[in-house]
């Protein structure tokens, strides 16, 4: 483990108490335990009528809260009015040890509770008292001084966890395959007339391509329970059958741009690890108040990050808009090539709430953080901010910072380097490909079915967090992505735009020094037809040379220019955030439908004029035209005899001239070839 960030924190951990007095007038006592540092007061839970109870419960004090010279543990007696004191024991924080290595064994030790009187007769409690890390096992279980809500029951709820979720959409096979025989009798009628249930454990795996042997599976008739009728009605009827389970296949539960896994489901297919991630969760800073509590702004924030097959949960801090988790957590890495994911969200579920309406009890995004490991350099700790921005009905909103470290550890370079020829995805979805319809239905079950185990974990990661952490609406329609993503297009046809203008400035002869330049590079390339290829590489390889002074030094936040979330207008966004199917009025349905059959004419418009001159290409050989047919043959045989008989350079200079020539020598109106290629016929004229 690499420390991320060594916070020296003071826990605290007991077992049991023995030879406790008698407090009740019956004999009998309610036992619980109150820690107190300084300002900071914690207790645990009660038992009652137990005079030998074990808790078991750690607590954890960062250092910068330690205001006090000694920890003092009183026991009390749980009383209805008022709880009556045990005893006490004062420890010297001075004579605290410091806990190294994380790992090593506790020695907890028996301390003599003494009485409000001074008297050593109130019996003894077991302590464990250390000075410890984050790195500590018991970090993630402990409850935290400032992050203990009112209601001690709620302590589950709050606390971390890791969720490891194996072979979803398959293992473990829990369910039963049904499959029936019908009879039509009528219009939209009909009758089961057999059924075979077939237990998915009993299914045989595939691994590849291969098909699988057909096997005989009986049919009973439906609705048959008595044991004696399916012994007699064994033989009803058969059905042959060809099925198994598709182990071979990696089942998406995210956006495929976003993919945290590319392994397929079967383990004995999966390969080595190639290296190891390891996360530091560490603090967020200046969070919006995400409700109100005791007339003040309030946010319970926890978070949640998912990589792979394992999810993983820090604690809620209750109550602190700069919360502290210091918290880390590792994967092991099959591919770099792969999106860890971290997301921030507000805990609705605990008591003080003054908010309360119809999401009251779903769990707020605050905000996520993506980070693709191939952007990180192996071996180097990354300790960065990064903003946390949302994307509401009302605009995009910044709701704090989250401050990571990361770090990509590769167990051997060659391996790492080896991965970037190996296909992205498993070796069936390439021998027998799944359909874009098939993929989509796949990875709607599996975020599911996620969402379905994970929400039966304690504590809970709840639907909404598993949606908005697997991108569920990416694939929904949205006019900002729309235009996000044809900016995106633009931006990466920059560079050829810009390289077409600058040689129409060179052709235009606007400055001569530098067509003349051209000129003389052109000629030097034409008589040196060699130096063409290396001199392309080697340019490239300068420039990414020089590039390398203005490589990124931390990974990538969100950008809000580049999501085209900053200039978003407030329809399209209302319009975004609408559930499927909608619950929007008629009038503005249709405005918005409107809107929508007029960006899809632009882009139907834009699709037919590039389908109409790729079948002008086609029909210069089609006959469809045949005098523009016959003119095409006959220049190609002209230009076939002319290239023949004719040097290339000569070809090559005498082109180049020609394309490079003065304004002087070209004509405002379109050159032959070009109108002629627009008479060409295309297949416009037979669409109705």
């Amino acid at each position: 483990m690499i420390l991320l960030r060594r916070c020296s924190t003071f826990l605290c951990a007991w077992s049991r108490p023995r030879d406790l007095p008698n407090m009740d007038i019956t004999g009998s006592l309610d036992p619980y335990v109150e820690v107190h540092l300084g300002n900071y007061k914690m207790k645990t839970k009660y038992f009652e009528k137990n005079q030998r109870p074990e808790w078991d419960e750690v607590f954890a004090f960062p250092k910068e809260v330690l205001q006090s010279s000694a920890l003092e543990v009183v026991v009390k007696d749980k009383d209805v009015l008022r709880d009556d004191y045990v005893g006490r024991v004062m420890i010297d924080l001075n004579e605290v040890p410091l806990r190294v290595p994380p790992d090593s064994p506790l020695a907890p030790e028996w301390y003599r509770l003494v009485g409000k009187d001074g008297m050593r007769d109130r019996g003894e409690l077991m302590l464990a008292v250390w000075f410890g890390t984050q790195a500590d096992e018991c970090f993630p279980s402990a409850i935290h001084a400032g992050s203990t809500p009112v209601d001690s029951h709620l302590h589950n709820y709050i606390r971390g966890k890791v969720y490891p979720i194996y072979q979803e959409c398959a293992e473990p096979f829990e369910e039963d395959l049904i499959i029936q025989i019908e009879d039509r009798v009528g219009p939209n009628k009909d009758e089961v007339i057999g059924e075979t249930i077939i237990p998915l454990i009993r299914l045989q795996k595939r691994a590849d391509h291969k098909p699988v042997r057909p096997v005989w599976f009986d049919l009973r008739r439906p609705g048959l329970i008595d044991v004696n009728q399916l012994r007699e009605d064994k033989f009803y009827a058969k059905i042959h059958l060809r099925v198994c389970l598709e182990g071979g296949y990696h089942v998406l539960d995210e956006s495929t741009q976003y993919c945290s896994d590319l392994r397929p489901t079967m383990k004995q297919l999966w390969k080595p690890p190639i290296g190891m991630l390891e996360l530091g969760i560490l603090s967020a800073n200046g969070l919006n108040p995400t409700k109100t509590r005791n007339e003040r702004g309030s946010c319970d924030a926890y978070c949640v990050a998912k990589y792979g097959q394992k999810w993983v949960r820090t604690r809620t801090i209750v109550d602190n808009l700069n919360p502290r988790f210091n918290e880390q957590y590792t994967w092991d890495v099959f591919d770099h090539g792969t999106v860890i994911t971290i997301g921030l969200f507000d805990n609705c579920h605990l008591n003080g709430d003054s908010n309360h309406s119809s999401h009251s009890h779903m769990d707020k995004p605050i905000g996520k953080v993506r980070i693709r490991l191939s952007t990180l350099e192996a071996g180097r700790v990354y300790t960065h901010t990064y903003p946390l921005l949302v994307l509401h009905p009302s605009g995009v909103k910044k709701m704090g910072e989250l401050h990571l470290a990361i770090r990509f550890s590769a167990t051997s370079l060659i391996n790492v380097l080896f991965t970037y020829s190996r296909p992205l995805l498993p070796k069936m979805h390439y021998a027998q490909p799944l359909s874009i319809v098939q993929q989509e239905l796949l990875r709607h079950q599996a975020v599911q079915l996620v969402a379905q185990r994970l929400g039966r974990m304690e504590p809970p990661v709840r639907r909404e967090v598993v949606e908005y952490m697997s991108d569920a609406r990416s694939h929904l329609w949205s006019m900002r992505r729309s235009k996000a993503n044809f900016f995106r297009l633009m931006q990466v046809f920059a560079g050829i735009i810009a390289a077409g203008k600058w040689f129409g400035d060179v052709c235009q002869w606007k400055n001569p020094v530098t067509t003349v330049l051209v000129h003389v590079l052109f000629i030097m390339l034409v008589f040196y037809p060699d130096l063409i290829l290396p001199t392309i590489f080697l340019y490239m390889f300068l420039i990414g040379l020089w590039n390398y002074r203005f490589r990124p030094r931390f990974p990538p936040h969100m950008n809000t220019r580049i999501s085209y979330a900053d200039v978003a207008h407030p329809d399209e966004l209302d319009e975004e955030f609408d559930t499927f199917p909608t619950s929007k009025n008629s009038d503005l349905i249709r405005m918005r439908y409107d809107r929508l059959r007029h960006v899809a004419g632009r882009i139907q418009t834009v699709v037919g004029d590039i389908a109409t001159q790729g079948e002008r290409l086609q029909s210069l050989l089609s006959w469809r035209d045949p005098r523009a047919t016959a003119m095409f043959l006959l220049s190609c045989l002209i230009t076939a005899i002319i290239l023949y008989v004719t040097p290339f350079q000569v070809i090559a200079l005498c082109l180049g001239f020609f394309w490079m020539r003065h304004p002087r020598f070209r004509h405002k109106v379109p050159a032959a070839p070009v109108n002629f290629f627009r008479r060409l016929p295309a297949k416009t004229d037979s669409l109705l």
